[in-house]
This record gives structure tokens, C-alpha cells and sequence, in this order.
């Protein structure tokens, strides 16, 4: 349906026991170890446009065509696929949030987004603050500039938790699934400090529960493809045989 450039990405990663987190997710949780993990993802989403439309596509989205976000997503599996779902999405343009929940049924938010997103000048920082309410987050990292980007090897735990071409929303009980496309994150470790974490509490008791396991920080990815959302529906149980024997 889409075309973006998702640019200057900041993750940061945090731990949390899978029994605490489960119960506020409606789909399975895909563990590492063992062991759950909610991100949050800073990024600024330039040149959204359709797939169809060419340059006319392109000036009628330019109204909401680069959005600064804050994504808090858990990592989940629906009829074995791998994926992510959206906790919360802090947006900062007001006129884009309308859209989420009737499209794709994204959990969008409006807020107060700066972000000074520049490893290269040794600097990546940023501060999210909620429009209702005023709850803040604030993070922080030192510069990745001496590290060379890389993508991440299928196997490990940066792949694991970057790389995901599908995205799970709940909306009621509205279940809809949607992909994407993009190059693979050319990515650096950083180790970020997050204060003010007023903001985590707005989505969910797991906040309470967690620990911070690091972050990464990648330049971005162009040319961004993003599907159309399918209705999909809850996994049914595995059923039980029972065979039974005549002596």
C-alpha cells in the first residue's frame, strides 16, 4: 500500500519476566532464552506515499508525509510466524493519529516528539512527552561513532529482535495482521539510559517488571514497503487424541 524512508533509528531494549508481560498481550509471545523483551523504537518516517499515485500520490500525503515516532512493540509468533505487536505509538503529527486504529488498528497516540538522533556528531538523545497527561520519557546514549554498521546475523540476538517483516494489531476484537519490506537494519550496539519513565506506565504493568538490556542505532533503511492489513483470526488449541485400547 506504502512506500516510506524510516530514518535515524534508535532501539532500546528492555527484559521482562514472560509471565508478567503475557497477560497483557493477546498473542503468544516469541521468548529469546526464555525470556521476553518490549523495545522501544525512536525513528522519523520521511517521504510516506502510495505505491500507486507517483508524484500526485506523493503531494497528497506531503501534509503527513514525515512523522517523528516512538514505538513500544513486544515480539510475538501467530500460527508460527514470527512478528511484532504495538503496545503503544506515540505520533507527532496530530492529523496522522486519527488514522491508526479504522486502518491497520495501530494503538496511536499524539506527543511532544524531539529527538537529536546523530551518532556520527556523538550525539543520540531524545525526550517523548504524552499529550494527555504529560508524562515524559527521556533517553540517552553515547556515541557509536567508532563502530562500523553491520547487519545483524540470522541467529543472534540483535536479528532477533531488529529483524521482523510482520507486524499483529488488536483492536477490540478486530485481529488484523500486516507486512512489510526493507533492507536490513545496518546497525551499531550503544548503551542508552533511560530516566523519566513516567510515559512506560501509560502502556501496560510490565514497565514495573523490567530491566534494561541495551539498545541499537542504525542511520536507517529506505524505500520501506508496507502491506495492507488482513483480518486474520485467534489460533485455535491444539486438540487432545486419546487413543484407547480394547485388552
Amino acid at each position: 500500500m506504502f512506500y516510506a524512508d524510516w530514518m535515524r533509528a534508535v532501539f532500546i531494549h528492555f527484559e521482562v519476566e514472560p509471565e508478567a508481560l503475557q497477560r497483557e498481550i493477546p498473542f503468544a509471545l516469541d521468548l529469546w532464552q526464555g525470556q521476553a523483551f518490549v523495545s522501544l523504537v525512536a525513528f522519523t518516517m520521511e517521504r510516506l506515499r502510495t505505491r500507486i499515485g507517483g508524484l500526485l500520490g506523493e503531494l497528497v500525503f506531503k501534509p503527513i508525509a514525515n512523522i517523528r515516532f516512538l514505538n513500544v512493540r513486544t515480539y510475538v509468533r501467530h500460527r508460527g510466524e514470527p512478528g511484532i505487536y504495538f503496545m503503544a505509538e506515540f505520533l507527532s503529527n496530530r492529523w496522522f493519529v486519527p488514522l491508526g486504529r479504522p486502518t491497520f488498528g495501530l494503538p496511536y497516540r499524539i506527543g511532544d516528539l524531539v529527538y537529536r538522533h546523530d551518532s556520527e556528531e556523538g550525539s543520540v538523545e531524545g525526550t517523548v512527552t504524552a499529550a494527555r497527561g504529560g508524562c515524559r520519557l527521556t533517553y540517552r546514549a553515547g556515541s557509536a561513532s567508532a563502530a562500523e554498521p553491520r547487519e545483524s546475523r540470522s541467529g543472534t540476538f540483535d536479528f532477533f529482535l531488529l529483524e521482523r517483516y510482520a507486524a499483529f494489531t488488536c483492536d477490540g476484537v478486530k485481529r488484523r495482521r500486516f507486512r512489510i519490506w526493507h533492507p536490513a537494519w545496518r546497525q551499531v550496539r550503544i548503551e542508552p539510559s533511560v530516566r523519566d519513565e513516567g510515559l512506560l506506565a501509560t502502556t501496560g504493568r510490565w514497565e514495573g517488571r523490567a530491566r534494561l538490556a541495551g539498545g541499537n542505532y542504525s542511520a536507517g533503511v529506505r524505500g520501506v514497503w508496507m502491506g495492507r492489513p488482513v483480518r486474520i483470526h485467534r489460533a485455535e488449541p491444539r486438540r487432545r487424541l486419546t487413543v484407547f485400547f480394547e485388552a
